[in-house]
């Protein structure tokens, strides 16, 4: 059975949290084990922090979408902004970019959600925005059929 959930939130701070504990309730109902959950915790809390701070350049009045289905043991997360894009997405994905570095930012986002989720998938163009789709085969329901 595939079952999705999806949500809307102003791109303030605060809202990361939101997030981050929406999913993991929603996912839940899939025993996923605490190293997973974790996992996807953190990779909405990077996906979400993003959008914020890159994609709206910190406008707490700005949209962000976030969709959450399952099936079978596979969890598909989707994150979207309609913020300014990014103009090379490859750069962004490069070890410690940072397109705010007087934020003092690591730069490791993208490559924490690479680690964390079996496929990421980032789309965006100039002047309309950015969406992440993170894919994670959850291990711990097969673990329990067997």
């Amino acid at each position: 059975m595939k079952n999705h959930m999806k949500i809307e939130f102003l791109s303030v701070s605060q809202n990361e949290s939101l997030a981050r504990i929406s999913v993991a309730a929603f996912i839940s109902q899939m025993n996923p084990t605490m190293d997973e959950l974790t996992d996807i915790k953190t990779v909405v809390s990077e996906a979400v922090t993003n959008a914020i701070i890159h994609g709206y350049e910190d406008k707490p009045d700005q949209q962000i979408t976030l969709e959450c289905s399952m099936e079978n043991e596979q969890i598909e997360i989707i994150i979207k902004d309609n913020g300014i894009g990014m103009v090379d997405i490859e750069q962004a994905r490069e070890p410690l970019f940072t397109s705010k570095p007087e934020w003092e930012r690591s730069g490791m986002g993208f490559t924490i959600m690479e680690n964390f989720m079996d496929k990421v998938e980032i789309t965006s163009d100039e002047g309309t925005g950015t969406t992440i789709r993170l894919v994670k085969q959850l291990t711990s329901t097969r673990a329990l059929a067997n």
